[in-house]
């Protein structure tokens, strides 16, 4: 389980992922140095950025530094009032600097976790207290109304024709001319299951119909865009109950 809040000392060595939650940084000390699907910037004491889920980054410290990190999985009990004030601040990926008083309320709240690294409720009350603070620093807008329905005879086809790479909600927001929360509770409404589930379930349907086919598993990685065979050997096994090598065999006596 990932911690809702922790502080972290970045390596010198960077580091490039992307993970299936939200997360906010902010600089305590120091500095790092953060890329946001190609835009670089160095994240320094008093400032912060906030990456959208399954946005790629890459990190690394610059010498002596410390940040916190505030964990947001996208599936969560929130409320309502918290799930569209998580969905606001983390529609698009961006760096800002903190006045004064966010500054000092992430200083307190920084020495607190330090102080009692393993009080998981308190990690969960200082990252709640950082974004509703956050959110007034921003500024942010308040959410248009949505539209009736999404095109998913579009969606689909732009899945189809770039299954073998990574595909980003923003690039489906973007077709059906949505921000990414937007887009993401209007798709979740319309078809029971968010972009991200929807878009893994379309992988794992068509790794199916290709071992039917008797593709290796080399290339069905690569062709459905998994980023390595043991990744698609989980996700399958999970999805089916059944290893893609298993199912492969399987369908010789069919």
């Amino acid at each position: 389980m990932v911690k809702t809040a922790d502080i972290l000392s970045l390596p010198d060595d960077a580091d490039t992922h992307d993970h299936d939650y939200h997360q906010l940084v902010l600089a305590i000390e120091g500095n790092t140095s953060f890329d946001i699907e190609g835009l670089g910037q160095q994240v320094r004491a008093g400032s912060g950025c906030v990456v959208p889920s399954t946005t790629n980054h890459a990190f690394a410290g610059v010498g002596d530094n410390r940040i916190m990190v505030v964990n947001l999985p996208v599936q969560h009990s929130y409320t309502g009032d918290e799930r569209e004030l998580v969905e606001r601040i983390f529609d698009h990926a961006t760096y800002f600097s903190m006045d004064s008083r966010l500054q000092v309320l992430a200083n307190a709240l920084s020495l607190e976790l330090q102080s009692h690294p393993e009080d998981l409720l308190l990690a969960r009350a200082c990252g709640n207290t950082l974004l509703c603070a956050l959110q007034h620093h921003l500024h942010l807008p308040q959410r248009r109304r949505l539209p009736g329905s999404i095109d998913m005879a579009a969606i689909n086809e732009y899945i189809r024709l770039n299954l073998g790479h990574k595909i980003s909600v923003a690039h489906m927001a973007g077709l059906a001319c949505l921000s990414s929360s937007q887009f993401h509770e209007l798709f979740k409404r319309q078809n029971g299951m968010t972009p991200h589930q929807y878009l893994v379930e379309q992988r794992l349907q068509t790794a199916k119909e290709m071992l039917e086919q008797g593709k290796s598993l080399v290339q069905i990685t690569d062709l459905c865009g998994f980023s390595s065979q043991s990744a698609l050997t989980h996700a399958f096994k999970q999805r089916f109950d059944i290893t893609p090598a298993r199912y492969r065999r399987s369908q010789r006596f069919i």
